[in-house]
């Protein structure tokens, strides 16, 4: 299996669609492998079969294909663990949020999930058994939440050198939903450039239900949505990173007992998301993160404060 081949050298590329494919993101054989031959198709102009046939050339030189559970499982080797400084939740969520996959986090304002954004920016940076990857972060930040202040307080709290975590960390404000979904796809150069352990946007779709604000939008918000998370989900899988993604909650008025709040995204979100936690503010200065949703790991909660330290056992 070879990721090094000239994707000109692709049957049925050549110079100018391997230009084409590059300038869109698509730099070797595994991000293209990845792809569905709509996504290439509407990013390049190239024709849709012609994209099927360059995807299907590009599996066959990576040798894609079915393999024995075992090799799966000894596959699942390369997949890494960030810490989110809190051992009651990382032992909820099965040791901390893992590369490869989108971990997502929602709640209400005042919950937690800018500092847990912040938390994992710093610990990405640790070195492994520390709690973190000895690498950086990506993030994208839809809100204008992104503090430098509190990333340096964290840090310093945690013996590490304040300025060096702030020059790991890549950070882009994106100004409608458009301008995100482009920063995904410029993230993907980081990645090859840098370092990095962990992609984070926070929030994801606060952009999209401003650009999208009537029903008759809904249907193309969500395909916009749902082409977005696959790009960050190809981020997560290509570069081995860990994506964590904050979302906001609305109101649910026809819900007479319990949580009356429900995440925006809809299942195109609740099928992307790997690992869902939700957040919501306990008695006093405690907080509670449950377990919604998990691949191997049962629903649950742990309690969480907020301190100069960051996210911390209660």
């Amino acid at each position: 299996m070879s990721d090094e081949i000239d994707l000109k050298d692709l049957p049925g590329v050549g110079e100018k669609t391997a230009e084409k494919l590059k300038d869109e993101g698509y730099k070797d054989l595994m991000s293209i492998a990845a792809a569905s031959s709509g996504e290439i198709s509407g990013k390049t102009s190239i024709g849709e079969s012609t994209a099927k046939k360059i995807i299907g050339a590009a599996r066959n030189e990576l040798e894609m294909g079915f393999d024995t559970a075992s090799k799966v499982y000894e596959e699942k080797d390369d997949i890494t663990q960030i810490s989110t400084n809190s051992d009651k939740i990382d032992e909820l969520i099965g040791g901390g949020i893992e590369t490869q996959t989108i971990s997502e986090v929602y709640g209400g304002y005042g919950s937690g999930k800018s500092q847990m954004a912040f938390q994992l920016s710093v610990n990405v940076q640790k070195e492994e058994g520390e709690g973190g990857l000895g690498k950086g972060c990506v993030f994208i930040d839809t809100e204008n939440t992104f503090s430098p202040e509190r990333v340096k307080e964290i840090a310093e709290n945690h013996d590490m050198d304040p300025d060096e975590v702030l020059d790991n960390i890549y950070v882009a404000r994106a100004y409608n939903s458009d301008h995100q979904m482009v920063l995904a796809n410029e993230a993907d150069e980081i990645l090859e450039e840098q370092e990095i352990g962990l992609v984070v946007v926070d929030s994801l779709t606060g952009q999209f239900r401003a650009d999208y604000t009537g029903r008759g939008d809904l249907a193309e918000r969500q395909q916009k949505l749902n082409r977005h998370l696959h790009d960050l989900q190809r981020l997560a899988e290509v570069h081995n990173v860990a994506v964590f993604i904050s979302n906001q909650v609305m109101s649910k008025p026809d819900v007479m007992f319990g949580d009356p709040t429900e995440a925006i995204g809809g299942h195109i979100l609740h099928h992307a998301a790997a690992f869902r936690m939700y957040l919501r503010k306990g008695k006093g200065d405690t907080r509670i993160c449950k377990l919604v949703d998990s691949p191997y790991k049962p629903e649950g909660e742990a309690p969480f404060k907020i301190t100069e330290e960051g996210i911390v056992d209660k």
